[in-house]
């Protein structure tokens, strides 16, 4: 079947290989090889559609997203011409997080302007949440080490999706990884002050207050995204837990019968719904500070409980002196040093694959609590494996992400940012990565043998 993409057709389904409706007359082919098979939404400006790629031979499925603009005046459809073209150049940046649909193409058309996505295989939360019933905390935790490293990644690149809710995020069936869809390039366009002045964008039972005021910032999706949780925990429709009287969210109140939810996540639960600006997180890495301080640091609240003399007779001393000074290059270059001799290597030695697979764990342990207690959860091994992982195992986005040049294993001091608001996952660098054309799998071996020695 194809369907017509023509607003004004009334009798869009037609029958393969007709390259025009049979009604309209409008052609079916987008840049002859897209087409659309299915309508999936649509509102005042915008449609989506299921579609397949007939240029190539499988014919995969994507997803067309039509905006049309059949009234507008030639000078205000100029206007949203060039601010659609702005807002593609961001979705393809965007796109390239595997957590993020991957922008195929966009282009105008017969007056309309269209953009081509991944489709998503999978179910939306809010379908998982119909099916299966409430989340349990573990998946809430593992909902938010798999989002907040992607709002991070859009966050840096001067973006706000203003839509984060249970059916904008898709469990991918080949993966099982949550990708994050629909942000909103339509409503941005058909919303914008250039065809609807002071129009807000979202969807209000998942809205902070400061976006229903016309103003969206990072710290919004961060509320969106903890009134997601707690819909997720309850299966309560959200504003039934907003408490009007008091102006505070009561989800707590409507868990399951038997169900508790531990103070860890009750807390940066509702440090994340704060109505005031100023007393939310300010930024997905924070939550994800606070998530790993929580989990990994507050069990090492104090250096007295690590132990800094290893089996090997490795003496973390000096590191741990470097790291509570935060001395942070003198303590990576310790770190080097460390490892060398964790590794029965003479210090200075390069690492390589085949040996950071045979780092003893006890040694691993004591290096990454250390770098996590003294940089406050920001620094550490363990925290550049839940990145690398988050973005699955995708090497350029992983470095990206935390702030390391992609192509070169040793880089210099100057290519490093040694101070305590480095990117999160920053430090300790890889400036002990050794290998010729495998190198760049030292993150891969890392994440590893981290998981083997437990280490989270």
């Amino acid at each position: 079947m194809s369907y017509c993409l023509n607003p004004q057709c009334h009798y869009p389904v037609n029958s393969p290989p007709e390259r025009f409706c049979n009604r309209c007359g409008f052609r079916l082919l987008l840049k002859e090889r897209y087409s659309a098979i299915n309508p999936l939404g649509m509102g005042g400006f915008g449609r989506t559609f299921l579609a397949v790629d007939q240029d190539i031979p499988s014919h995969p499925k994507c997803v067309i997203k039509q905006l049309y603009f059949s009234h507008s005046e030639p000078k205000t459809f100029k206007k949203v011409v060039a601010l659609f073209n702005q807002e593609a150049i961001r979705l393809d940046e965007l796109g390239k997080h595997p957590q993020i649909p991957t922008l195929l193409a966009s282009f105008e058309q017969e007056q309309n302007l269209y953009l081509v996505q991944d489709f998503i295989d999978g179910n939306t939360l809010e379908e998982e949440l119909e099916k299966n019933g409430v989340y349990n905390e573990s998946q809430i935790w593992t909902l938010l080490k798999s989002l907040l490293p992607v709002l991070q990644f859009i966050h840096d690149h001067q973006v706000v999706h203003r839509d984060i809710k249970p059916s904008n995020i898709i469990r991918r069936k080949t993966d099982d990884q949550l990708v994050l869809i629909d942000f909103g390039v339509a409503k941005l366009l058909t919303n914008s002050a250039i065809l609807k002045p002071g129009t807000i964008i979202g969807s209000p039972e998942y809205m902070a207050p400061e976006q229903g005021r016309g103003k969206a910032l990072p710290a919004s999706d961060l509320y969106s995204l903890g009134v997601t949780c707690i819909n997720l925990l309850t299966g309560v429709p959200t504003l039934d837990m907003f408490d009007i009287v008091n102006d505070c969210w009561m989800w707590q109140d409507f868990l399951p019968a038997g169900v508790k939810i531990s103070d860890r996540l009750t807390e940066i639960l509702d440090k994340l719904l704060k109505d005031s600006l100023k007393e939310r997180y300010q930024s997905a890495e924070e939550v994800l500070q606070a998530i790993n301080l929580n989990n990994t640091v507050k069990a090492t609240n104090s250096h007295n409980l690590i132990n800094l003399i290893s089996e090997l007779n490795t003496d973390y001393t000096k590191l741990q002196h470097l790291l509570a000074k935060k001395r942070w290059k003198e303590a990576d270059e310790e770190t080097w040093v460390v490892l060398c001799k964790a590794s029965h290597k003479s210090v200075g030695s390069y690492l390589f694959n085949s040996d950071i697979d045979q780092l003893p764990c006890e040694d691993l342990q004591i290096i990454n609590q250390l770098w996590l207690l003294y940089s406050s959860g920001r620094f550490g091994f363990s925290v550049q494996k839940r990145i690398y992982r988050a973005v699955g195992g995708e090497y350029a986005t992983f470095c990206e992400i935390i702030g390391w040049k992609v192509h070169n294993s040793n880089f210099s001091d100057s290519a490093l940012q040694f101070h305590s608001s480095a990117p999160t996952g920053h430090l300790p660098s890889r400036r002990w990565v050794g290998g010729c054309y495998s190198w760049w799998l030292h993150a891969q071996h890392m994440a590893t043998r981290l998981e083997q020695c437990g280490i989270n």
